[in-house]
């Protein structure tokens, strides 16, 4: 295919998804095979379909590490997984007084969404109650939206974290059901469904997307992406693999720049109108592209640090946020 019919494809498929119709995988795997100077033409079409289907405000999150270490789940990319020999801190759920501290820090800030992660494949009864109680004294003392990060839970307890105040739930897919079984075998790819749909029926918005660069190819991430698209997910966090020495993939290939891009990309026109979520990784993978990002269509950024790493400061990213023409 010539540079002119492959510039043509692009603007074909932008045209498409702008009259509201859905890409088919065939062509998103179409997007996928450009590369060179077209590329610059696909981001501009993802900034062009954010801006028309999602709009220009991004949407400001951040969480904190609840709960730490020794998790039971052997996910290869994990530093927190007990399976694994890693630096990382170890600690039982924290106290009230230190999440609403964090809290209220972060809306200070800037940040309109604040959650609690704890690790673990699900949290235990105690420390389901006790969140629950620390949700409601958020949910009386901050103007945050609240959201929750505790593992795999059933429709009941999802049902009880929406009457503590919690809007969205976040539980990510991670990579794609075909590539799953290569990076966790201590559970199933449905058990991850099956919560992001009970969350759904107890009136939960849901937060679910993966990480990418874990040795995926391009077209099991974009295997992610229509099975976000069929479940209906509106906020979708893009990780990019930060590897930890000691876990499974400490030595993995990170993404070169313009490919995680281009993935970014492809998942605007596949999800034209989700919250595409800045999340871990990119400051490592992306360096000094991060901007780009927005220009690929990001909409939504985790800001603060993630659960083991640190980021950039919240005024640093809402600058950038600023600088690339949108609003926060």
């Amino acid at each position: 295919m010539t540079a002119m019919c492959k510039v043509d494809v692009i603007n074909r498929l932008e045209e498409k998804v702008l009259a509201g119709q859905d890409i088919t995988q065939e062509e998103a795997r179409t997007l996928g095979e450009l590369a060179g100077p077209e590329l610059y033409q696909l981001f501009a079409a993802a900034s062009r379909i954010r801006d028309l289907r999602a709009g220009k405000k991004v949407d400001l999150c951040s969480i904190i590490n609840a709960k730490s270490g020794q998790c039971s789940e052997n996910c290869k990319f994990c530093a927190q997984s007990a399976h694994h020999q890693t630096e990382v801190d170890v600690y039982d759920l924290l106290n009230e007084e230190s999440i609403l501290e964090r809290a209220l820090q972060m809306e200070a800030e800037g940040a309109g969404r604040f959650s609690l992660v704890t690790s673990g494949r699900g949290i235990s009864e105690g420390d389901f109650l006790k969140s629950l109680a620390i949700y409601r004294r958020l949910a009386r003392e901050t103007n945050l939206k609240l959201c929750a990060s505790l593992g795999i839970i059933t429709e009941d307890m999802a049902r009880s974290l929406r009457e503590a105040g919690v809007t969205m739930y976040h539980h990510n897919l991670e990579t794609s059901e075909s590539y799953f079984p290569h990076i966790c075998t201590t559970h199933n790819y449905q058990d991850r469904i099956n919560t992001i749909k009970a969350c759904q029926a107890a009136d939960m918005e849901v937060c679910s997307g993966g990480i990418i660069s874990l040795g995926e190819t391009m077209g099991q991430r974009l295997e992610m992406a229509f099975t976000l698209r069929e479940l209906k997910v509106q906020s979708v966090p893009i990780n990019i693999l930060n590897p930890i020495v000691g876990t499974a993939l400490e030595n993995q290939r990170v993404l070169p720049p313009l490919e995680i891009l281009q993935t970014i990309a492809i998942f605007r026109f596949i999800l034209p109108e989700a919250r595409l979520r800045f999340a871990g990784g990119r400051e490592n993978a992306l360096r000094n592209l991060q901007a780009m990002g927005y220009l690929a269509g990001i909409n939504a950024t985790l800001v603060g640090s993630y659960l083991t790493t640190s980021g950039r400061t919240v005024a640093e990213d809402i600058q950038m946020i600023l600088d690339m023409g949108l609003e926060v």
